[in-house]
């Protein structure tokens, strides 16, 4: 029996991908290099920063100007960081669902703690969740189990009383590595490329409501 449902952030319980493109765009408006269209920078959001400011300015950056760009970014990011983000549409029924019935939920991102706090802070989440562990609050991060245990131990669950849900191959990985159940939200930030059905997951979904069908 799941006792406790744990999500990934960014494309699995929130949509971030409105905020963070922005923060893209005024980045890139900042040092005058052209915008991306929003369709293209959805899918590759769920790989954090670094991936981002590589699909905007390519490949071929040296260290010191990625890391400025990088940092720049995130600042950018942090000053408007639950703008437009919300959580997908279902998100909240389901976990009202979950803690009415004796279930509790947690996150377990890669996104780093000081950007994974305010904004779950902002969103009214953070009470909520019976833990949050962010990409930088274990030594390792997914796809090793590490996190995946610690989050199992905050919510007082067992690995195999756990399912969880994300929109990324590393999520599944992980899930798997310490014995839980998972899910793939096609919802998501899946690029076109992604080919889910070898993830291994137990299922996929098209929605955040097909999460009750799998308890």
């Amino acid at each position: 029996m799941i006792k406790t449902v744990l999500f990934d952030l960014d494309g699995t319980l929130v949509d971030t991908a409105p905020d963070m493109a922005a923060a893209l765009d005024l980045l890139c408006d900042e040092v005058d290099h052209p915008v991306l269209p929003f369709e293209k920078v959805r899918p590759v959001v769920s790989d954090g920063s670094v991936a981002l400011i590589k699909l905007a300015f390519g490949d071929a950056l040296d260290e010191q100007r990625l890391h400025h760009l990088k940092q720049r970014y995130l600042d950018i990011y942090m000053e408007n960081i639950c703008k437009h983000s919300g959580p997908f549409k279902g998100i909240l029924e389901v976990l009202e669902y979950l803690e009415k019935n004796g279930m509790n939920w947690g996150v377990v991102t890669n996104k780093p703690g000081w950007l994974t706090l305010p904004l779950m802070d902002s969103l009214g989440l953070k009470q909520r969740a019976s833990s949050i562990v962010s990409g930088d609050t274990t030594e390792n991060r997914k796809p090793h189990p590490e996190p995946m245990h610690l989050a199992c131990s905050e919510a007082e669950s067992e690995s195999h009383e756990c399912l969880y849900v994300g929109d990324a191959q590393r999520d599944i990985e992980a899930g798997i590595n310490a014995g839980m159940k998972t899910l793939i939200a096609r919802y998501g930030y899946i690029k076109q490329q992604d080919k889910i059905s070898d993830w291994g997951a137990d299922a996929i979904i098209d929605s955040p409501e097909e999460i009750l069908l799998h308890l």
